[in-house]
Order: structure tokens, then sequence, then C-alpha cells
């Protein structure tokens, strides 16, 4: 992984757990209400991985979002 790609990494995670907490939601809940493990969450909001596209898609949805909303302003 290259340093902008860690950069965007970074900026998805921060974008997802402001959107949960805004929410109200707790991670570990919306974690298992998206199909999503907690560990797998907790690595994505901090940067940690490169998720895969059906994984955006559960926590896009469990956020009432479209993806591309979630991927916007990255760059």
């Amino acid at each position: 992984m290259n340093s902008n790609e860690e950069i965007d990494f970074l900026k998805l995670g921060k974008k997802i757990r402001r959107l949960r907490e805004e929410r109200g939601l707790d991670q570990r809940a919306f974690a298992f209400d998206c199909g999503v493990g907690r560990t797998q969450l907790h690595m994505i909001e901090n940067g940690k991985t490169n998720p895969r596209l059906l994984t955006l898609i559960r926590i896009s949805r469990g956020l009432e979002i479209n993806v591309s909303e979630l991927l916007q302003e990255l760059d």
C-alpha cells in the first residue's frame, strides 16, 4: 500500500465512523446489523485495511446511503 492509498483508507474510515456516530449507532451493533465482523469494522474505521466492495455495500446500506456517497470527497 502506498502513502496515498493509506491516506484514502484513513479518510474513508473516519467518514464511516463519523456517519455511524452521527446516527447514534454502536460499533458492535452496527457491524452485526451490516453482516460485517466488529473487528473488521474497527480495522476499516482506523484505516488499517482495504475493504472489499461487498463490505462497502453492506456498510453503506447500514448507513442508508449510496456507496458513491460513501466514497465521495476521498481525493
